[in-house]
């Protein structure tokens, strides 16, 4: 590990100490969130996603010296190492050197060369390398054999072993790679068969750009057309130039031997140099925009998980449908299901009076504070039917972000909370209890069958379910948990818990009640010290014996706690929550080698306010008076909500069928580069309605104030 530390350090700009005390933290199996929150003063105050990316760095350089070792041994096996090329082996510095010197070693399958060496013909090819032969040809002669008819054919064979040897030079790959690294143009051409099946990717039929420039979103949609057979794609780069950097390399001379070279040299760069890191760079082209896609995807997912949740609320939810009609779920404070009923106040049936006198006695009879409203078909006009409806009482009424419902409703989770119910009453029930609390409702979820992203179908899936899962577990520990109320989807995401863990919690709590304090944890089947030692700051008690386990002090900073409260004559309950005493505590005294300043002063915000959910409080959202995209026209100042960033802007409901986009060049008055610096998922806005084109169903949008 120590020899990792440095280069690790150097690579993402973090002490070398940081670096150390975090690896060993992690190879000790402690988590990211318990690293972040709860050893400061090891990490330098390290957050989640530094300690992570130190994670990612160490990983890489293990897999890469495991690769070293591996060529090693591949060429041990053949025979071929020596001292020199061992050392180059191991003073390579990155993937592409290595797998280059390996290159010549490689085993192949059959090739043009290995055909030619099996002829004999090495000897020849040796001879025109050298160029001081004037008259290959007729030295070609001596080497016309039973498998070698003339003198033609005896030289195409040397050329094609000096292509393969031109190919596998270290020093010609490292030149060429350059110049696509610099140069290299992306370059996207339509199927004439299939031009009119791929008319939605009609601005890449004959599309050029340079390819370290291309944007991530854009090199995913040319792929994803590529995928579907609709265009073909070719990164390049001038041939001529490339020919002259290889030239320069090989040609010695100016003589008959030299023409062949530059013929094999030519064959060696069209046949193998040019198709090989063609695929080598749309390769790592397709890793980096997978890479971006992937952190637009998690930064909204993050802003999703961390929603402002409503509470413990009696809710009303409503998945809005024309044809299949309304359906209702009434759920009580703890999101149980009360009942459910259908409702066809829309077309084809417009029962809209019956639809208003059922909505008004469920209100009456379950005590309704909230209505929660899907986003998706038929919403507006069901948001309008419950405005229009006179309940016995106060009622907000929110609209919420339905993506993934149906994904839920049809899952194992689904099924097992909801057994005797079919899919449709599932999903309903799933709308209401993301108003009451998004987290705890959205981790039941497949992360990336949520839907705030770009193109997450198709990237790299393994990556991005890693990604995804650390973003959740990060939310929800951020958050914390009650673990007298959790779900085992919820719980399976605390730090040190997983899914075997979260089950034997739920077993425990249905066979002995809630738990009272943070040390009954330990009795559960399977939590061992480790296991305590990560989850226990991120489990909560309400109502318990102890008051900080209602918190986000750690068990083992108890201590310090009854120390302060015993120096100030007060007992924990009457110093937690007391502004006053609190902010004139001198913290420094009570550092020591075990609890520093970092530790003290995050256990001093928490005593000044313990438990508090660090999400916002949630808010009602008004859409302007409109039905329809023939409602609005150029030149509008209407609200929205973001419901989706990506890296070329935010799409944006602005109350009807059709998302508007401001585009990133509409964000702002100077020049930005990630349109997550200037709005969050579900940020409430004001928008100018820039242009409007019906045929395409497309509105472009200008960010005129942003509401909350």
């Amino acid at each position: 590990m120590e020899q990792y530390i440095s280069r690790i350090a150097k690579s993402l700009n973090i002490k070398e100490n940081s670096v150390r005390n975090t690896l060993n933290l992690l190879n000790e199996g402690a988590t990211i969130p318990f690293i972040s929150r709860y050893r400061k003063e090891l990490t330098g105050n390290l957050d989640e996603v530094m300690i992570a990316d130190i994670q990612k760095e160490y990983k890489i350089l293990l897999e890469f010296d495991k690769r070293k070792e591996a060529i090693l041994k591949s060429i041990n096996e053949q025979g071929k190492l020596n001292d020199e090329l061992q050392n180059r082996i191991n003073n390579a510095i990155d993937i592409d050197t290595l797998e280059d010197i390996y290159l010549p070693y490689k085993q192949k399958r059959k090739t043009k060369a290995s055909v030619a060496k099996e002829k004999g013909l090495e000897p020849l090819a040796n001879i025109i390398m050298k160029q001081n032969e004037t008259a290959p040809f007729f030295k070609a002669e001596r080497f016309l054999n039973n498998n070698v008819d003339n003198v033609n054919d005896a030289i195409q064979g040397a050329l094609d072993i000096i292509a393969e040897r031109v190919s596998e030079n270290e020093i010609t790959r490292k030149n060429i790679r350059q110049q696509f690294e610099r140069n290299a143009e992306i370059i996207s051409k339509v199927v004439s068969s299939k031009k009119e099946e791929a008319d939605k990717y009609k601005d890449y039929f004959d599309w050029n750009e340079s390819l370290n420039r291309i944007p991530s979103h854009r090199f995913l949609a040319i792929n994803r057309a590529v995928t579907e057979g609709f265009l073909r794609l070719k990164a390049n780069v001038d041939e001529e130039s490339a020919l002259n950097r290889i030239e320069r390399i090989f040609i010695k001379s100016n003589n008959e031997s030299s023409k062949l070279m530059q013929k094999a040299i030519k064959d060696s760069y069209k046949r193998l140099i040019q198709p090989s890191l063609e695929n080598e760079f749309l390769k790592k082209q397709k890793e980096k925009a997978d890479k971006e896609s992937i952190t637009v995807f998690a930064e909204n997912l993050r802003q999703l998980l961390l929603l402002p949740p409503l509470g413990q609320k009696r809710v009303l939810a409503i998945d809005p449908g024309f044809r299949t009609g309304c359906k209702l779920a009434c759920l009580n404070e703890q999101g149980d299901l009360l009942n459910n009923a259908t409702i066809y106040p829309h077309p084809p049936k417009n029962e809209y009076k019956q639809a208003m006198k059922k909505l008004g006695l469920l209100v009456e009879q379950y005590k309704i504070e909230a209505i929660a409203i899907g986003n998706g078909t038929a919403s507006r006009e069901t948001e309008r039917l419950v405005k229009n409806t006179k309940f016995d009482r106060e009622v907000r009424v929110y609209i919420v972000n339905e993506a993934g419902a149906s994904i839920y409703s049809a899952s194992k989770v689904g099924r097992e909370e909801f057994p005797e119910y079919d899919v449709t009453v599932r999903g309903t029930v799933s709308i209401g209890r993301r108003l009451v609390d998004p987290l705890s409702e959205l981790v039941k979820i497949e992360p990336k069958s949520i839907g705030v992203g770009q193109y997450q179908h198709d990237v790299d899936q393994k990556l991005l379910q890693e990604n995804l899962d650390l973003v959740v577990e990060s939310c929800v520990n951020k958050v914390g948990v009650d673990i007298n109320t959790a779900s085992k989807y919820l719980l399976k995401y605390v730090a040190g818990i997983g899914d075997k863990l979260a089950s034997e919690i739920i077993k425990y709590r249905t066979e002995n009640g809630a738990f009272n304090n943070r040390n009954e944890i330990k009795k559960v089947k399977g939590m061992g010290a480790k296991a305590f030692e990560q989850c226990a700051g991120f489990l909560r008690i309400k109502n318990g014996d102890n008051p900080l386990d209602n918190s986000a002090v750690h068990p083992e900073s108890y201590k310090i706690v009854n120390k302060i409260a015993k120096d100030l004559s007060l007992k924990v309950t009457e110093l937690i929550g007391n502004e006053n005493l609190i902010n004139n505590i001198d913290i420094q005294k009570y550092a020591s080698n075990k609890i520093g300043l970092e530790t003290l002063k995050d256990i001093k915000t928490e005593l000044l306010k313990p438990g508090l959910d660090p999400r916002k409080a949630v808010r009602v959202h008004e859409f302007a008076d409109i039905k329809t995209i023939d409602d609005i026209k150029s030149g509008d100042i209407l609200p929205g909500i973001i419901n989706n960033v990506t890296n070329f802007g935010a799409f944006t409901d602005i109350g009807i069928k059709q998302n508007g986009l401001i585009h990133i060049s509409n964000m702002a008055d100077e020049f930005i580069n990630d349109p997550h610096k200037i709005v969050r998922l579900h940020q409430q806005v004001m928008v100018e309605v820039l242009d409007i084109d019906k045929q395409r169903n497309r509105i472009q949008l200008k960010l005129k104030e942003k509401l909350n």
